[in-house]
């Protein structure tokens, strides 16, 4: 150990003759251990938030969505299909049919936003496990069937255990608007709801999933679709993941637009990644604050030390060597009190994980506050917080005792 860190480590633990140098130092450094412990708190938090709507919205969206890039619809070529379902990684390559529809029921009027999905996305669809009423349907023989999102189902009234069909409307393309009879231009189909499902806010007041046959026939389509919908194998690392979609790219060319799950929702995901960006600024912020404790208990030691700093000279220790043992001693308080923040927020996370100490109010999906920890928030948490201490140690230090030939 250098000289400097050794004298830095004596003044730290050694009690001073004005007893307000310990306790600033003490501030300090407990002032420094709870920014810590709050950085990675309330950043464990975010991500616990983040997986939790990626989560939900892994329901109804796909890993990559691939559709035309001009127009709506399109013709899937059966070979680029056999190509997709032998592509290492994919699970399944799943044909939809969507567009924006007008819909009644039981005398109630509202437009949504419906869904027709095959037979492969039926069975695999990860929205069975959203159903909070009814079951996931789509058909009873030939009678066609809908689930419904539940916010839009408690605007409409629509309940599946009811008897009461949902009418469909759009405009039939083949078919002039009759202003005399608008209805005589519409096409239109009864579906029956048969359950309820429940993902986000969104999602709930807008979505209706059909089947795909169901939904041609209000279109007035043959064998159109909007877009195939690829899923990957669950558990398919991230480096897979994007090996698969640049070879669905030079597969697709660009006549087609492919867009991963952050493409999708572009606007969401930025948001969240800004919130967190924002939270971590402000307790940055709220760190540089505590830090200048450091400041102000650096600047009295250096006081109270002046004969020790002259006796240093006088064995012939440069004006360098001081001043970095001064740094040294503010960086130490910093580092000390980051230490003490890490272990008692990987704790607090850790027991919140464990054990749910703190309980999400109103009626939500989770009991718990969702708590993500994420080396890389850890790791910058540190960084962070030790450059600060080391920047805010040395003003003070560089101004007391300048540098040779300033």
């Amino acid at each position: 150990m250098e000289l400097p860190l050794k004298i830095a480590f004596r003044y730290l633990f050694a009690k001073k003759s004005h007893n307000v140098i310990n306790i600033i130092s003490a501030i300090s450094a407990v002032g420094m251990a709870v920014g810590t412990a709050a950085l990675v708190v309330i950043l464990s938090v975010y991500n616990g938030f983040s997986s939790l709507v990626s989560d939900s919205l892994s329901s109804i969206e796909s890993d990559v969505v691939i559709e035309p890039s001009s127009g709506k619809v399109f013709i899937p070529n059966a070979d680029d299909k056999r190509w997709l379902a032998a592509l290492p990684g994919v699970e399944s390559a799943c044909e939809v049919l969507q567009e924006n529809v007008f819909i009644t029921y039981d005398g109630h009027n509202g437009v949504a936003h419906a869904k027709g999905v095959d037979s492969l996305y039926e069975a695999t669809s990860a929205v069975r496990e959203k159903i909070v009423d009814g079951s996931f349907s789509l058909a009873k023989g030939d009678i066609p069937q809908a689930v419904v999102g539940v916010g839009f189902a408690y605007k409409m009234g629509i309940n599946p255990r009811f008897l009461e069909a949902a009418t469909l409307y759009f405009p039939d393309k083949d078919k002039k608007i009759s202003v005399s009879n608008p209805a005589a231009s519409l096409r239109s189909v009864k579906t029956w709801p048969s359950g309820l499902f429940s993902i986000t806010t969104d999602t709930d007041n807008s979505l209706i999933l059909v089947r795909l046959g169901t939904m041609r026939e209000l279109l007035g389509y043959d064998k159109e679709i909007s877009a195939l919908e690829i899923r990957f194998r669950e558990g398919l690392g991230e480096k897979d993941k994007r090996l698969a979609e640049e070879s669905i790219r030079e597969r697709f060319g660009e006549s087609y637009t492919i867009k991963n799950r952050f493409q999708q929702n572009e606007t969401l995901y930025k948001m969240m990644r800004t919130e967190k960006a924002a939270v971590y600024l402000i307790l940055i912020f709220v760190v540089i604050i505590i830090a200048f404790n450091i400041f102000g208990s650096l600047t009295m030691l250096m006081i109270e030390k002046q004969e020790d700093i002259g006796t240093l000279r006088s064995l012939g220790a440069r004006d360098g060597m001081i001043r970095r043992t001064f740094v040294l001693e503010g960086w130490l308080i910093t580092l000390l009190g980051m230490a003490a923040g890490l272990v008692v927020g990987l704790l607090l996370v850790y027991a919140q994980q464990r054990f749910g100490l703190i309980k999400m109010p109103g009626d939500f999906a989770m009991n718990n506050y969702p708590v993500i920890l994420r080396w890389t928030d850890i790791t910058i948490t540190a960084i962070s917080v030790a450059v600060i201490g080391y920047i805010i140690a040395l003003i003070p230090a560089r101004k007391a005792i300048p540098q040779e030939g300033t």
